[in-house]
């Protein structure tokens, strides 16, 4: 089951993150939108997401993980085929919501789903990290083929392709992954329902070190969203050359920001499932400090894109890999997705509070005062690992 989930793992990462490459072109070239426009499509379709992403984990704890994931990738592919066929803000808009609560049906259930089957913590453990490493690879496959797709053919057409794709993977899910230790529940689901509700929150209420993870989740991942979308407007405005077309650039630069990360993980591995992971969650998020002073106050692009390779290498993969394992360690199978919706939840109000407040700062301002906006977040976020990091120590 380890590899099958790998492998799908792998396959989803190929789809998305090339998918995602020729989007952000397509968004900012072909659909024209503005910084503004760009973060707030980010924020309302986390809102969208932050509705359903608990009932999704509920569902996932009661009915089935396996049966979420299709959902999820039926829903994936069919907002990534439409991105493809509009430009017009309200419509990508509508995409890009269906694209979000697509996520909530699968957060949370791939990880519940791999934990009970393989039922090894040790073993869940290295998965996961793994599993981080082979979708940085997958990323890094899929922005080649799909950004080189783009380049000789069509952005809409290379998107509506992914979309497809993705589609296709939910019969691969369907056919290949199993689901033999988990016993979905019988009788009045409701109360079932509300029951594996209260116990998520419960744990969370009651661990403090869950707690101070959720808080940085909500910083990092609001810094990083935003960020992310004003990447490729950053780098134009900054004089990235125009021949090639942006997309070998915007290709070039993020297979080089996967590889690092498949570096980095690989190397943290041990380090990140075990007492220093605190400690190293703080650091990423210095790093993104860096990062994101760097993007703002680049003289050019070069420097602009060492920026974006250190967002990208180190603090996105180094923060996602450590809250998930952290959280999946303090969590009990009954109440698994449902804990790991929790922190996805932290994540959408972290890209909806921080992404509008950056998107304001960007209409009102420029981009890198919208940028170092991001910077002050991810100081943020190193002071509270920095305080987890001290409760760890003193337990």
């Amino acid at each position: 089951m380890a590899q099958v989930f790998l492998r799908w793992t792998w396959l989803r990462a190929v789809l998305h993150n090339g998918w995602w490459l020729v989007t952000s072109v397509y968004l900012v070239v072909d659909a024209g939108l503005s910084p503004a426009e760009l973060v707030l499509i980010g924020s309302v379709q986390s809102a969208f997401a932050l509705v359903f992403e608990v009932p999704a984990g509920v569902i996932a704890d009661t009915i089935s993980r396996k049966w979420s994931l299709v959902i999820s990738q039926v829903l994936m592919g069919t907002a990534m085929l439409a991105t493809g066929l509009v430009t017009s803000f309200p419509a990508l808009l509508a995409t890009q919501v269906l694209w979000g609560i697509s996520w909530t049906f699968a957060s949370g259930s791939d990880v519940a789903l791999i934990t009970d089957e393989l039922d090894d913590p040790g073993t869940v453990n290295l998965v996961l990290a793994r599993a981080a490493r082979v979708q940085l690879t997958g990323a890094a496959t899929g922005l080649v083929i799909l950004g080189v797709l783009a380049w000789t053919t069509r952005r809409d057409v290379t998107i509506v392709i992914a979309g497809a794709g993705m589609t296709v993977l939910a019969v691969y899910v369907a056919v290949r992954f199993t689901e033999h230790n988990f016993v979905p529940t019988r009788g009045r689901r409701w109360t079932a329902s509300w029951n594996t509700f209260r116990g998520g929150v419960t744990l969370v209420r009651q661990n403090r070190g869950i707690l101070l993870i959720f808080a940085a989740t909500f910083l990092v991942n609001g810094a990083s969203d935003a960020a992310g979308r004003l990447t490729q407007k950053r780098l134009l405005d900054l004089g990235l050359p125009a021949t090639p077309d942006p997309i070998i650039w915007f290709t070039a630069l993020g297979v080089t920001g996967l590889a690092l990360g498949a570096v980095v993980l690989r190397l943290a591995t041990r380090r990140i499932s075990g007492a220093h992971a605190a400690g190293d969650y703080a650091l990423a998020a210095l790093a993104g400090v860096v990062s994101m002073l760097l993007l703002a106050f680049a003289p050019g692009p070069a420097v602009g894109a060492i920026a974006v390779v250190l967002l990208n290498g180190i603090v996105t993969p180094l923060t996602r890999v450590i809250s998930t394992i952290w959280v999946n360690a303090r969590t009990t199978a009954g109440i698994r997705a449902t804990t790991h919706s929790f922190l996805a939840q932290l994540e959408y109000l972290g890209e909806i509070t921080c992404g509008l407040t950056v998107s304001t700062i960007a209409g009102l301002t420029t981009v890198p005062l919208a940028l170092t906006a991001c910077a002050v977040l991810f100081a943020a976020t190193a002071v509270l690992m920095r305080q987890l990091t001290c409760d760890e120590v003193a337990v």
